[in-house]
């Protein structure tokens, strides 16, 4: 069910109607409250609606998610693995029964109300659950994690300070999304605390190297994408069915270590500096709510090999802010305002790069953008590009300075897209800096 960008439907859910979590929207987690397991709902304005329930009351037709309740599960993955037949018939079903009256504003077609839930108040009470007073996780296991570099900006701006400032970016990187396949075991939901980490690090001017705490600590702003069916081992996903297996977009803030980093990166590539955490957002957007955001991509020159062409466009208006509240703030100051768009390499180009030597993508596997960047210095994804690599301190509303992170600090991300009547959110991704152990 795919909503036009004019649209003007509403909820009898009247909280909805006002939030980044409209009709339009229906975005996926798992939550859990009041001591039960945790299972799948959708975030509807200040409610969850939850979706076990609504399976258990016999509101979802066999014919699109079977006998077996996938909701009932602590993740996504079971219902990510039905794939995108069963991902819009639910989504359909679910407009139908939180929808206000009939209406056209989908695209091409006409909804008509199911009633049910909204006439049935012993079904309201069991099935919508007040946001504030739950318990989110993460929405699915991810078994693998994949990072990639695919903002040119940023890649310039990192090329610029590490490089050659006339020559800044490689000469694959415009002929290969770059990657890597990171740890899965410390992606972490909205709202963990993250332990600053130790590690070896080497001064400029050291002889040898010392182990302690990191203290170049960063973030990176992106938007991760997480993945519906398998593919096979051994076999590639063609351009044409990339769709196919992209279930949904989260927040995604991938902390770096950069003294860390910097120190280890050659000539491997990413690990302690970057292992330690990744937190993600519990809300995952569905394609079919960001089709009205669908922009072109940056145009690719050289154009791309042909395995990695796609038709349609693949850039999403995604509007992103970073957030840094320091211990001694009551609210945060906004550091970064950039957009999705800029992005060069496309999430259908990420996952069928990755899966062109026959990897096997499994259900719920999480694939980061790479930090996201605009084209000027406010729209940095990263404090080593807001702050030039600490030659240009972020001075905050308290009066104090930050050229990277400090013990207490708190880091927000947000993002919307925005329609002329509505808005679709992914809500926040947040997390607190506490001292190494």
């Amino acid at each position: 069910m795919i909503f036009s960008k004019d649209s003007r439907a509403t909820s009898w859910v009247e909280s909805a109607n006002d939030s980044q979590y409209p009709i339009q929207n229906l975005p996926y987690g798992v939550f859990s409250n009041s001591g039960s397991s945790p299972r799948v709902g959708v975030a509807l304005g200040d409610q969850v609606v939850d979706l076990c329930a609504l399976h258990e009351a016999g509101l979802f037709s066999e014919t699109s998610v079977g006998s077996e309740n996938v909701f009932a599960n602590d993740a996504l993955n079971d219902f990510m693995a039905m794939g995108v037949e069963a991902w819009r018939s639910v989504r359909r079903q679910l407009v139908a029964l939180l929808i206000a009256e009939r209406t056209t504003d989908a695209c091409d077609v006409a909804i008509e109300p199911n009633t049910t839930l909204r006439e049935d108040a012993g079904l309201r009470e069991k099935a919508l659950v007040t946001r504030a007073n739950v318990q989110m996780h993460l929405p699915s296991r991810v078994g693998n994690f994949v990072d990639f570099y695919s903002s040119k900006e940023h890649a310039t701006n990192i090329g610029s300070m590490f490089r050659d400032p006339s020559n800044p970016l490689l000469p694959n990187w415009v002929h290969i999304p770059i990657g890597y396949n990171g740890r899965s075991s410390s992606v972490v939901v909205s709202g963990t605390d993250i332990v600053r980490p130790s590690g070896q690090t080497k001064a400029d001017a050291a002889e040898s190297p010392t182990f302690g705490p990191c203290r170049l600590l960063d973030i990176e702003l992106e938007i991760g994408f997480l993945t519906g069916p398998a593919n096979k081992l051994g076999s590639p996903i063609p351009a044409d069915k990339a769709a196919d297996h992209l279930f949904g977009m989260v927040l995604v803030n991938d902390w770096s270590a950069r003294d860390i980093q910097k120190w280890e990166y050659v000539p491997l590539g990413p690990f302690l500096g970057k292992s330690f955490a990744t937190s993600v957002s519990p809300w995952v957007v569905s394609l079919d709510a960001l089709a009205p955001f669908r922009v072109a991509q940056p145009k690719q020159d050289p154009p791309v090999l042909p395995y990695l062409r796609t038709d349609g466009d693949w850039g999403f208006d995604i509007d992103l802010r970073v957030h840094l509240k320091t211990a001694t703030m009551s609210e945060g100051d906004t550091i970064c305002r950039t957009n999705f768009k800029y992005m060069y390499w496309t999430i259908a180009q990420q996952l069928i790069h990755q899966a062109s030597n026959g990897t096997n993508v499994e259900p719920g596997d999480l694939y980061g953008s790479g930090t996201v960047s605009g084209p000027t210095p406010d729209s940095y994804g990263s404090l080593i590009e807001l702050c030039w690599k600490g030659t240009k301190p972020i001075k905050l509303s308290s009066g104090e300075e930050r050229k990277f992170l400090a013990d207490g600090d708190t880091v927000i991300l947000s993002g919307c897209c925005h329609a002329p009547n509505y808005q679709v959110g992914f809500g926040k991704v947040c997390g607190t800096v506490t001292p190494a152990r």
